[in-house]
Order: structure tokens, then sequence, then C-alpha cells
């Protein structure tokens, strides 16, 4: 019996590596063309003396498409959709310090808020050489998106909007209890929130609204929450949600900024769900009268239910406008 074990123990040992790929060969995407098997890369740069981890696929040469994920996931979110959109554009899908495998600096030590964030990936997109791009944006990743496109308006080829929001009609009652924390700043609303890092909140996130859970990875919640717990999480995730206060006041910056540069905009909205209301959604055409407009009968994580349906339309508004936008 030891003779056995040590020689399975050796030839475990032997077998070399194997790189990971994430691929999914689809059928035909939009073009009508097969999908090709495509490698995801995982990086990291270092900004401000923090690293920031980063998944990149596809043509370094391609049109760039931007992913900018949202609590509590990171861009694991995206794991599905980057080969699906690889074999014509480079896609980068950062993890912001304190999500995802990014480095989370104590709290004291680091500022935690959506403009540094914003700056870190600017930063982080010079080093790759990525200069103009088509931002994808989730939740949090809206208002580090639109921050970054007000400053650099000439750099956003399109927008892609899941379930991101830059209008009051978004915050319903669900944002009350954050909304109290904000004008209080005190320890006692801060702490109530301590509800929303917790597992029933995580999972709520994944499953709520959706039609078939069965089609939910529960590996989602599991991984957001391990993270989650990590020590010193909570009160990064805290810092974070007191900070987004500072977006709402922006928020007819950026819809002045949908105005004045018109981007090409697809909006794929998960209507059933209850942290970025339906109302949300609409209210970008009043600034966008022209975006491609598709509501989706599933909750806030969209992409993990409804990939079959968004991932064909990603490609086809991307092949029509993303390299023609001026």
């Amino acid at each position: 019996m030891n003779r056995l074990l040590l020689s399975l123990a050796l030839a475990t040992v032997c077998v070399p590596q194997v790189p990971q790929v994430f691929a999914a060969p689809m059928e035909k995407a939009a073009t009508g063309q097969p999908q090709a098997w495509v490698a995801t890369f995982y990086r990291s740069v270092t900004v401000d003396g923090v690293r920031m981890f980063y998944r990149e696929a596809g043509p370094v040469d391609g049109p760039v498409v931007l992913l900018l994920h949202g609590f509590p996931a990171s861009s694991h979110m995206f794991r599905n959709l980057m080969p699906l959109l690889a074999d014509k554009y480079h896609v980068i899908a950062p993890d912001y310090p304190g999500f995802g495998q990014s480095d989370a600096p104590d709290h004291k030590q680091f500022v935690y808020s959506f403009g540094h964030y914003a700056d870190m990936v600017d930063v982080l997109l010079g080093q790759i050489g990525a200069g103009r791009y088509a931002l994808y944006v989730m939740d949090y990743g809206a208002p580090i998106g639109y921050r970054l496109a007000l400053k650099h308006p000439e750099r956003v080829s399109a927008l892609i909007v899941q379930n991101g929001n830059a209008y009051q009609e978004g915050l319903k009652e669900s944002w009350d209890p954050i909304k109290a924390y904000w004008s209080s700043g005190s320890d006692k609303d801060r702490e109530a929130l301590s509800g929303l890092l917790k597992l029933e909140t995580t999972r709520f996130l994944y499953t709520d609204g959706v039609r078939d859970v069965s089609r939910i990875n529960p590996d989602n919640w599991t991984l957001d929450q391990a993270l989650l717990d990590r020590p010193g999480n909570k009160d990064i995730q805290l810092d974070l949600l007191y900070d987004h206060r500072t977006n709402v006041p922006l928020y007819p910056q950026f819809q002045q900024f949908f105005r004045d540069r018109k981007p090409p905009t697809l909006i794929v909205w998960g209507k059933n769900d209850k942290v970025f209301a339906e109302a949300g959604a609409h209210a970008y055409r009043r600034d966008l009268p022209d975006a491609e407009f598709h509501m989706l009968d599933t909750g806030h994580f969209a992409l993990e239910d409804k990939l079959d349906e968004m991932a064909p339309l990603v490609r086809d508004f991307l092949a029509r406008k993303a390299a023609a936008s001026p």
C-alpha cells in the first residue's frame, strides 16, 4: 500500500502544470461565424503602491473594451463574457483594490473612494497602453467609468450599461438606510449597513428576480463572500458605501457628458433588480435618445443567467458602433 501511495504521489509531482484557459465555444456569434477558443490572461500592475489585478484577453491591437465590475463582485463576473468578445476585441477587466485578486490595504492607510478608483484605473490603462475604449459599466463600475469619461471624454468610443446608475430615479427605497448614513455619518448608521455584507445578502443579489435560479452558479456568492469576509474588508466596504454619496452630485455632469458626446450606447438591464430600479434605466433615454435598449427578465447580475441573450447583443453592438465611433 505504501509503495502504491508513493507511486501516485510521484506521478502527481511529475505531471506538468497546464496553464488555465478560459474559453467558451459559442456555436455561432452574432456575425454568423463560429467562435474560436481564446485564452484569458491574469496579470497585475502596481498603482499607488497597490497591486491591481486584471484579466486580459484578445488581440492587443484590437479595439479595447473595458469591463468595470460591481459590488460585491470582481472581474470574475466577466469570466464568461470575455472569451466571447476576445476574438476581435482587446478586453480588459480590472479588480478594484479591496475586491477580487487586487490588494486590500488597511482602510486607515488607503483612500477607498470612487474617485481614487477612477484615477487608478486610468493609470492601469496607461500602463497597458489603452488610449481609447468602449466602457462596459455595471453597478460600482458606472460611477467609476463615468468619472473616467469626465477625465477623458474623447477616449470613450461607446457605452454598454448593465444595471449601472446615473440618475436619481434609480435610487429607490432600498437605498434609504444608505442615505441615512450619508446624512449622519454616524457609527450607528454605519453599523446598520453591516447586513449588506453578509452571505444572505450576497446570495440575494445573485438570485433575486431570476426566473430560473438553477442557471446561477453558487460559486458566485461563495467566492464573493469569502473575499468580503477577509479581515479588514468590512471597513473597506463601509467606507465605499459612505463615499457613494459623492457620486450623486456628479449625476448632472455624467448626464451632460451623455448629451455632449452622444456615445453610441447599449443598455441591457435586469428589470427585476432591487438595487438599481428599472426607472434608472429608462432615465438614460432622456439624454441618450438613440440608445439601444433591452430590458431583461432577470435581476442584478444579469450576465449570470442571460449571457446567451446578452453576448450576441453586445457583439452586434460593438461590431456596428465601437469601431465606427468618431
